[in-house]
Order: structure tokens, then sequence, then C-alpha cells
């Protein structure tokens, strides 16, 4: 099995969960990412917050295509 294979079939397993459409992250944790972002434009970002802020950026992509691909999902069963 290819990765990007895998990644479809999470990505299809995520898309059929209930409101899955009306996730948001917590407010701490969008604070979060713009606090970081905030470092990251001055020149003051730590190894380890580049880490957290990456993690933060595949979290976000992932949840982008599993919420287009439930859009595509109900857009099919109408």
């Amino acid at each position: 099995m290819t990765t990007a294979r895998a990644d479809g079939e999470i990505i299809d397993l995520l898309a059929t969960a209930p409101h899955v459409l009306e996730f948001k992250p917590r407010d701490e944790a969008r604070a979060r990412v713009w606090d970081l972002v905030a470092h990251e434009k001055s020149s003051t970002l730590t190894d380890e917050e580049k880490s957290e802020l990456d993690h933060y950026a595949q979290f976000e992509h992932l949840m982008r295509l599993v919420k287009a691909r439930a859009r595509k999902h109900l857009q099919q069963a109408a």
C-alpha cells in the first residue's frame, strides 16, 4: 500500500465522522498558533516552537482534506 493510498483511506474514514464539518480547534489552540506565527515573523521562533508550528500546519492540512472529502460525499449523496 502506498502512502498516498493509506492517507486517502484515513481521510475517507475521518470524512464520514459525524459533525466533522463543524470541527474547529479550541480557542487556546488557535491562540497558540497565532503566538507561534508572531514568533516566526519576528525571527524568535525556537527549534521546538518551529516543530510545534509545523505540527499544527500538518494537522490543518489534514483537516482541510477531510472536510473537502466530507463535502464531496454530501454532494454525491444529494
